[in-house]
């Protein structure tokens, strides 16, 4: 059999950073403890900034992430081993962080979800069980982000394919400035965070990357959304002592409120955060708290509402107005 023939030719010949040895860690395995941590952070530190090198293509991204998700669509992560382990990461911790519906953002993870916990060999290296994430689970609104740190998983490039077969829209996160599957992606974001300090260990840069990629876009989903006033969370579930006293505290600092008050103002409206927060900012008595929660209504979150996608400063300057009471800002 001749190399071309060999089906672990294309892998040995990979060409990505992430696989090429890094000159500032070559004698990693003769230094004392604080020196390989020395090392290691010091080439953690360069990975924000190769992300910000994609502010406008993250962007891009969450722009078809809200309108997808405008229109009844979700977003879906596929990926496998360490990617795949963050797409899943992310995807659920929106729901107690923002209180977001579970299917919002779904992530698939070659081998199921036993693979979070333990490796499922060969599920990656099947373009078909991608394609099938597509098949069964992919409405004609949703937007497809293949996670491939190498950018050439068999898993994702079954699904992105898949995807593109169909119209939908697909984006790719990779380490690879050469990904082959950029080619599938609407919006390729390939972050060049250069070689790992343990060659090919891509849960080392690679995967701080693509955490901090998800981060900047699933909360910047989020915001547009609605799901923020100001940099305060919103939607919070309430539900343990700690949460609700967050609860409180997100009052009081959006509001200026004493605790009293912030108190009064989420019992008066059966402790829902965000009427709490139009009775209080439009400086109505205690007493127009249905008044608030009506109001409220008629404003709901809307990422096509320039500067108030939550909605809450519509919602208090129409209580105010109602009501005839002086803003927050007046009273100062």
């Amino acid at each position: 059999m001749t190399d071309s023939q060999d089906p672990l030719t294309p892998l040995v010949q990979v060409h990505s950073p992430t696989e090429e040895r890094n000159p500032r860690s070559r004698d990693i395995d003769t230094l004392a403890s604080e020196q390989v941590v020395s090392r290691i952070l010091a080439e953690d530190a360069t990975v924000v900034a190769a992300v910000q090198a994609l502010t406008h293509e993250i962007a891009r991204l969450t722009d078809l992430c809200v309108d997808a998700l405008t229109n009844g669509g979700r977003v879906h992560y596929v990926g496998a081993g360490t990617s795949g382990r963050l797409g899943v990461l992310d995807a659920v911790e929106l729901l107690p962080t923002y209180n977001a519906d579970s299917d919002m953002f779904v992530a698939h993870l070659a081998g199921g979800d036993g693979a979070m916990m333990k490796a499922v060999e060969g599920a990656e290296d099947s373009e078909e069980l991608g394609a099938s994430v597509i098949a069964d689970h992919a409405g004609e609104h949703d937007v497809i982000v293949g996670l491939a740190a190498s950018g050439r998983t068999p898993y994702v490039k079954g699904a992105l394919a898949a995807a593109r077969e169909r119209g939908l829209a697909t984006a790719l996160v990779s380490a690879n400035p050469n990904a082959p599957l950029a080619a599938l992606a609407d919006v390729p974001l390939l972050v060049n965070t250069g070689p790992e300090v343990v060659t090919g260990s891509t849960r080392m840069k690679a995967a701080t990357a693509q955490k901090v990629l998800l981060n900047a876009l699933s909360t910047s989903v989020m915001v547009r959304l609605g799901k923020t006033f100001e940099n305060l969370m919103i939607d919070v579930r309430a539900t343990n002592e700690k949460l609700v006293a967050r609860t409180v505290r997100i009052v009081r600092e959006a509001t200026g409120a004493s605790e009293d008050d912030a108190r009064a103002a989420l019992g008066a409206t059966g402790n829902n955060l965000r009427a709490a927060l139009v009775l209080l900012l439009a400086g109505a008595p205690l007493e127009h708290a249905p008044e608030a929660l009506e109001v409220l209504a008629q404003f709901p979150p809307s990422a096509t509402r320039p500067g108030d996608a939550s909605g809450i400063r519509s919602a208090s300057e129409a209580l105010r107005a109602r009501v005839g009471s002086p803003t927050v800002a007046e009273e100062r």
